[in-house]
């Protein structure tokens, strides 16, 4: 049997897990007969010898590949030929957060796994951050900041985003200026390596969320 956890809800993902687990597996059997494998790190040359391991005193064993969109070409397909006639011992659970970087490989799986569908979750961007900034929410916006370079976005872009947002604030013009003042300081301090662009990034982040200081 194989199974297609489509989504990023990771809590009602564990829960359909444990529910698979209760039905396949006998107590006390799970060290065993389970294992959770990460596709980023898996060669076709592991994938194959988990997939021919025998259970233990169980008559199921449970495979999960995590983020099974990361997988190797060469992986990709011996899963879609593996599902086609899986070993009727064998349990495997494909796990795919990012259906947009799977799309051929799920409709192959599709005609031959049970799919399991679960909450999107939208992904921030740029103007989801400049809107946490504008509100001063320091701490949502560094978690967005930190959402977007674990995301692969560039720094520059990040930057230009801000700068994009700001300049169409109705703020004063000194405000104005002040913000695109922090924002050529961070450019600098990343383009000269001064500063680590994350480092620089939160800084400016946090500058920005900071109330105006009254002028006298």
């Amino acid at each position: 049997m194989v199974y297609l956890f489509l989504g990023e809800d990771p809590l009602s993902k564990d829960i359909q897990l444990k529910a698979i687990k209760k039905e396949f597996l006998k107590k006390d059997t799970e060290e065993f007969n389970l294992d959770v494998l990460y596709a980023r790190e898996l060669t076709l040359k592991d994938l194959q010898e988990r997939l021919f391991y025998l259970p233990l005193k169980n008559p199921r064993r449970i495979i999960v590949i995590k983020d099974a969109q990361a997988l190797k070409e060469d992986a990709q397909a011996f899963v879609i030929k593996y599902a086609k006639k899986p070993h009727k011992d064998i349990i495997l659970v494909l796990d795919i957060s990012q259906r947009d970087k799977a799309g051929e490989f799920i409709d192959q799986l599709y005609r031959y796994a049970k799919a399991y569908q679960f909450k999107e979750t939208k992904q921030p961007d740029t103007f989801t951050l400049s809107r946490q900034v504008a509100l001063k929410r320091t701490g949502y916006a560094l978690r967005v900041l930190n959402q977007l370079l674990k995301a692969g976005e560039r720094p520059e872009r990040i930057l230009g985003g801000l700068r994009y947002s700001l300049e169409r604030d109705t703020a004063s013009a000194l405000t104005l200026k002040r913000r695109l003042r922090l924002l050529l300081n961070c450019d600098i301090d990343i383009k000269t390596g001064r500063l680590r662009p994350v480092f620089a990034l939160e800084r400016l982040v946090i500058s920005l969320c900071e109330p105006a200081k009254p002028f006298h």
